[in-house]
């Protein structure tokens, strides 16, 4: 590692970028933060002497000015919301107040609940410094309880009983305290008859359905915590958002004091949006911002600058990984990367490796973005835009810990919202950070809690659940009395049912049940990932490649009954990329308005997707190799969505312009003798899977598209025909329906959608389909809510249709290129046409 100083490294680096041509003209956006110094303010008067002296000897001779203020707050009682910058110190704005609480009263308990195990591993050992700094330094008896306790999955049994009976200061995440801690309450009747504080870190990540369903977990332990005679105060932090009260509140429903004045000092930060350099100006190609990311990590590590970088996916990061260990300078033990699925062990040792320096570079999904200590970051590399600006400023957050200076690098990949940005970058320095949204009486969500709520503590004739209307909460009840789940007797409703109703309800959007990641060894088979049942089919269904710390699996077999998949390691010079087919029905009747050549629906639809093949895409040159077909069972999913549908007038008119591409080609009168020897001459054989014909004839593809022609006796040339099996077909004529107009504006509409919603891009899905059921029979452009039953998402934007579609407007026209990309309408077909 060079020898210099921080900020003389990162200056030597911007120098040189500056004066290349390549890099500086790639550049949109060089913005400098200032440094700034911290302001202070003494103790407390109120503060306990002992929390006192333990600061002083842990090196804290004052305190930031938020952080003061925060224990002001609680101390008069008031519910808090701490909302500063990274690294600003948010842990002593709940650790002193609880600790100062719990030494005053022997019976007080607190409850601590972080969205990650990760996390609530990092934080425990930041309050077990606290703790023992109070034990060493005070002269007054410190108990031994007040040690900060984990109760989650990982706890062992044997020290379950210990905890829950002796812990005053416990640590958890939501989904333990819905399924492990409030389903058995009286196991911790001392506990919940003491608890006085209820610690919520990091709430910015309750938003969309996670978010929901952790706002019905806290009116549930509001409801025990009741029972035992307890009504704790809440102490909350986040990241910068837009609405932090009115998330605070909504997660709580009590009032809430807000501390966003940060007071804690801040390095200088240099803040640059890089657009990659254009390959291919017609087709308004860029450089890959994967093989951007490596370069320009590379150089950062080259120059001893440690760096954090942010993949959008677990596959990004298991590719950037394995583009950087190519690398001759760099061993595996210094590029590392991080990703749920990893083991726990594995993380624990890369966190290690990143707060000693042994690791210079790790390539990280989210899971790194929240408060877990990584040490002294110098940069931060941003792999596309992460959907926020909220999430944006949290990441580059993650350089520069500690006051030092730090560099973040925002690299916009080729889809339009990044481009958007690209062209905007004021957009994004100039706007407020986004709200998170939440709705706890989502009626799915909801009437999963009522139920878990049931079998906790009866529910009496009157009583409430949260702010929940009491005529509601009573037809909640009596239909699951209908139901035979509840009976009713003597004003209450009590638990009918035999099963146990926490353990069937996943707080995540992900499913509740996971894909073991399985390979043998001279010792049998070991497990080296997990992935969530729910994502199996496209991440690791038979003959996937399947990354691991930049190791490569071919999977052999997936077993979603046994939730098992077996896989061997293999040296491939590919990737693949699964293919799903999606059809969408209506469940009821619409909400319609007809505008001009559409009409604008919102309504509650079934998503019907399956797996049906794969593709297999090369390294570096991601050229399109052989795939295969699979037969997985499909998947239902049950939302709400927002859908164009295009009039029929439209439609005729576009025809007539020459632009409508989805109507059948006339092939001409030869086309059944062509056919016939295109059959013959492949052996009635698919030249893709293998697949021979049997009772039903296979399909003859034209590799140039029939439309590109001027006669169909030049298109269907012997040497321009292939057979292929239905489902072959069907993939193969997926890029050129891609390039359509409808397709197109499918495509736009999807990416900028959570501009409007400041969500991210995986809580909405987009699907185009020229003979739409949601549009009897004529075209339709879908906007849908992944989250069963929904969240508001698509309803919103039927609002917002005529303001999306002016700004889809102007995203395509401003675009480049000169039929449609990746920037606007989508990327290209081999020979497609017509995108833009």
């Amino acid at each position: 590692m060079s020898d210099e100083t921080s900020p003389r490294r990162i200056e030597r680096l911007l120098s040189s970028w500056r004066t290349s041509p390549e890099i500086g003209g790639s550049v949109v956006c060089w913005e400098r933060v200032p440094a700034h110094a911290a302001r202070t303010a003494d103790y407390p008067a109120a503060l306990h002497p002992a929390l006192k002296s333990a600061l002083q000897s842990l090196g804290i001779p004052s305190l930031y000015t938020h952080q003061a203020q925060s224990f002001e707050a609680a101390s008069r009682g008031d519910n808090v919301s701490v909302v500063t910058g990274t690294a600003s110190g948010k842990t002593l704005c709940y650790n002193l107040p609880v600790l100062d609480a719990l030494l005053r009263n022997p019976h007080a308990r607190a409850l601590y609940l972080f969205p990650t195990k990760a996390l609530a591993q990092d934080q425990k050992s930041g309050l077990e410094r606290l703790v023992s700094a109070l034990q060493n330094t005070s002269s007054v008896s410190v108990p031994s309880t007040l040690s900060p306790q984990i109760y989650d999955g990982d706890t062992p049994n044997h020290y379950r009983t210990a905890i829950r009976t002796q812990g005053r200061i416990i640590l958890t995440n939501p989904d333990m305290l819905h399924t492990g801690i409030l389903p058995h309450h009286t196991l911790w009747e001392n506990f919940f008859q003491g608890l006085s504080y209820v610690v919520i870190d990091e709430m910015h990540t309750y938003r969309g359905v996670f978010g929901s369903h952790v706002a019905n977990v806290i009116r549930r332990l509001k409801r025990v915590a009741a029972f035992y005679g307890a009504s704790p105060q809440f102490l909350l932090t986040s990241a910068t958002i837009g609405n932090p009260v009115e998330l605070a509140e909504g997660l709580v429903e009590e009032p809430v004091i807000l501390i966003d004045d940060d007071g804690s000092a801040r390095g200088e930060k240099h803040f640059l949006i890089y657009n990659p350099p254009m390959v291919n100006p017609d087709l308004g190609i860029r450089r890959s911002a994967m093989l951007e990311s490596t370069r320009l990590s590379q150089e950062m590590k080259d120059r001893g600058i440690q760096t954090i970088v942010f993949a959008r996916s677990r596959r990004s990061v298991e590719i950037i990984l394995a583009y950087l260990r190519q690398n001759h300078n760099n061993t595996p033990a210094e590029i590392r990367g991080y990703r749920s699925g990893y083991l726990p062990a594995e993380r624990r040792a890369i966190e290690a490796g990143l707060r000693s320096g042994d690791v210079r570079v790790v390539v990280a999904t989210n899971a790194l973005e929240l408060g877990i200590d990584i040490g002294n970051m110098e940069a931060a590399v941003l792999v596309g835009y992460p959907g926020s600006i909220s999430a944006t400023w949290q990441q580059a957050g993650r350089a520069g810990r500690k006051n030092a200076a730090a560099l973040s690098v925002l690299i916009t990949s080729a889809n339009a919202l990044d481009q958007f940005l690209s062209r905007h970058p004021e957009y994004f320095f100039d706007r407020t950070p986004e709200s998170a949204l939440i709705n706890p009486d989502n009626l799915l969500i909801l009437l999963q809690h009522i139920r878990c709520a049931a079998f906790e503590l009866p529910f009496r004739k009157g009583e409430r659940f949260g702010k929940l209307p009491l005529d509601q909460l009573d037809a909640f009840l009596e239909v699951l009395v209908q139901a035979g789940i509840l009976h009713y007797s003597e004003d209450r409703y009590f638990w009918m049912a035999d099963q146990y109703p926490a353990s069937q309800v996943s707080l995540r959007s992900a499913s509740a049940e996971t894909v073991s990641l399985m390979v043998e060894s001279e010792r049998g088979w070991n497990t080296i990932g997990i992935v969530d049942r729910a994502s199996a089919p496209w991440m690791v269904h038979p003959q996937a490649v399947y990354l691991h710390e930049s190791q490569t699996y071919l999977v052999d077999d997936l077993n979603l009954e046994d939730g098992v998949a077996r896989m061997h390691p293999a040296e491939v010079d590919y990737y693949t990329e699964a293919r799903q087919q999606t059809v969408i029905t209506s469940l009821g009747e619409p909400r319609t308005m007809h505008g001009q050549g559409c009409s604008r629906n919102f309504g509650e639809i079934k998503v019907t997707t399956q797996v049906i093949g794969y593709k297999t895409i090369r390294w570096y040159t991601h050229e399109a190799g052989p795939g295969g077909m699979l037969d997985l069972p499909p998947t239902d999913l049950h939302t709400t969505g927002y859908w164009i549908g295009l009039e029929g007038s439209t439609v005729d008119q576009l025809r007539a312009e020459g632009l409508w591409l989805n109507d059948k080609n006339d092939y001409g009168p030869n086309w059944q003798k062509q056919r016939d020897l295109a059959r013959a001459r492949d052996g009635y054989t698919c030249q893709n899977c293998g697949l021979r014909e049997t009772d039903r004839q296979h399909h003859v593809h034209h590799k140039i598209p029939f439309r590109n022609f001027t006669s169909w006796e030049q298109a269907n040339q012997l040497d321009n025909l292939i057979t292929l099996c239905p489902t072959c077909h069907k993939l193969a004529e997926a890029p050129v329906r891609l390039r359509s107009g409808l397709a197109g504006v499918g495509y736009a509409l999807g990416q900028l959608a959570p501009l409007f919603l400041m969500c991210d891009r995986e809580d909405l899905g987009v699907h185009t389909d020229p003979l739409s059921p949601l549009n009897a029979g004529q075209p339709a452009i879908v906007i849908y809510d992944t989250a069963p039953a929904g969240i508001g998402l698509s309803a919103h934007l039927f609002k917002l249709h005529d303001d999306l579609i002016a700004r889809a407007c102007e995203l395509v026209e401003s675009c480049e290129c000169t039929d449609g990309c990746p920037s606007c309408v989508g990327p290209g077909g081999e020979e497609g046409s017509g995108g833009k």
